[in-house]
């Protein structure tokens, strides 16, 4: 399995661009400018920069950093370290599968969307609530988006870091800023759009509990691609003389500002135009083409963008989870790479089969009480990452060699990390708890006891028989 020259990042730009890329995702456009009008405006906003750069960037380093040491991915990564850990990598790669469950769906929605836009959904404003039920609960259409999709993810998976993720990122990413500019300049020049940006950025420090921090917390840990293994994966590709400290805040920088300039766009042009915000699928669906539809012959060429940054940020998250499964395949299993990515690809065609249908077709058939869709959904969201978050932080810090780490993170020395001391004391101290209240919070909330049991179960059986993988 070793005889391989590993794939590497062709140079730094690739590498961040594909890493922001990985970060930014659906989270960032439909749940980040919700959250933060819901949770006080800019005072959320403030609270969540501080958790994105104290807790964010340290476990982005320490994934970074874990990678680049082992030259493996997850799995592997914990298990050279410490072969009792190898189920902390299996949850990982685990978390990666479930989210490619139904995350080609949404990104099929969005595909979907684009042609919709010019196709006549903007033409009766009331009705486009309907039209996207309909839409998901179809047999057939959302199935194909759905397969174009995870095409799209195969193809570029396949050519490899440099010659497949790393050139798409490249594209895909300015793409992405350029889209979200263009529509966020739009909506802040409508007519009452200072009612939305007041919402977003005012700060209302009496709207402010436990509660926003707590959602704060776990929106700077999950839209960061924490806990899952992409970062170790991508960490694993990285040369030695990269500067991880460095690297981890360019990251993090990006994927915040692309949730800002989301914000930007979206809520100026909801209340220019008088409209109540929602939260997730409803919120990209439903209420922003009724933006658009009101901003009358114009609307269909800011919807068809919208869709197209949308499918984008759906497309370099997607490509890193795929990526996850991938590379343990080849890593831990010796496959070449094609075969990897089309075993996987393959595995997923019918995991975002049975999700789609789940809303529609096998409306009637559950697991734990949730169709498949909300049980990939739950079980990654509530349990699965913010648990993979926190074996990755107690690993680092009481189960890693502190000099090993130092060695790592300032590149033998000839990288000035001042701040190594710090970074080293809330890893090991301050971050396990902080994400082990986002895993409780999270599980507690839960409705479906059976779901969060077995998910539970789930982690329990890796922990003892994860050492023969």
């Amino acid at each position: 399995m070793e005889n391989k020259q590993r794939e590497n990042w062709g140079s730094r730009i690739g590498f961040l661009m594909a890493a922001a890329g990985s970060a930014v995702g659906l989270g960032n456009i439909w749940r980040f400018p919700y959250m933060a009008g819901e949770n006080g405006g800019s005072a959320f906003i403030l609270i969540y920069l501080a958790f994105a750069l104290i807790i964010g960037i340290s476990i982005m380093i320490s994934e970074f950093a874990v990678g680049r040491r082992t030259e493996l991915s997850a799995v592997g990564a914990y298990q050279s370290i410490n072969r009792n850990w190898t189920f902390a990598g299996v949850l990982g790669v685990l978390s990666a599968f479930f989210i490619m469950g139904f995350y080609p769906v949404v990104g099929g929605w969005a595909l979907a969307y684009i042609l919709k836009s010019v196709t006549g959904l903007l033409s009766d404003p009331a009705a486009i609530g309907d039209a996207f039920g309909a839409f998901i609960t179809n047999p057939i259409e959302p199935l194909i988006w759905m397969l174009v999709f995870l095409a799209m993810n195969i193809a570029i998976v396949a050519k490899g870091i440099a010659g497949g993720i790393e050139k798409a990122g490249k594209v895909l990413m300015p793409t992405l800023f350029v889209l979200l500019i263009l529509i966020a300049a739009r909506s802040v020049t409508l007519p009452g759009a200072g009612a939305g940006l007041d919402f977003l950025f005012k700060p209302d420090f009496s709207k402010v509990t436990g509660a926003t921090y707590l959602a704060a917390l776990g929106q700077a840990f999950f839209s960061l691609s924490l806990g899952m293994g992409c970062m170790i994966t991508y960490g694993s590709y990285l040369g030695k003389s990269e500067n991880l400290p460095s690297n981890a805040l360019i990251v993090t920088v990006m994927d915040t500002s692309v949730a800002l300039l989301a914000g930007i766009a979206i809520f100026p042009a909801l209340f220019a135009f008088g409209m109540e915000p929602a939260v997730g699928a409803g919120l990209v669906f439903v209420v922003v083409p009724q933006i658009f539809a009101a901003m009358g012959g114009i609307g269909a060429l800011f919807s068809v963008i919208f869709f197209l940054a949308l499918a984008v940020a759906a497309l370099t998250s997607s490509v890193s989870l795929l990526e996850v499964v991938t590379a343990y395949l080849i890593d831990q299993r010796g496959w070449e790479r094609k075969k990897s990515v089309y075993t996987a690809g393959g595995i997923m065609v019918v995991t975002g089969i049975l999700s789609s249908l789940s809303l529609g077709l096998m409306s009637g058939f559950t697991l734990f009480g949730v169709g498949i869709f909300d049980f990939f959904d739950i079980l990654t969201d509530k349990i699965f990452l913010a648990i993979g978050g926190l074996l990755l932080a107690v690993f680092v810090g009481w189960f890693m060699d502190k000099k090993d780490l130092e060695d790592e993170i300032t590149n033998g020395g000839t990288v000035k990390f001042g701040l190594f001391n710090v970074w080293y004391n809330l890893v090991k101290y301050v971050i396990p708890v902080a994400i082990a209240i986002v895993a409780v919070m999270g599980i507690m909330s839960i409705e479906q006891t059976g779901l969060m049991l077995f998910g539970l179960a789930v982690i329990v059986v890796l922990a003892i028989f994860s050492k023969k993988l």
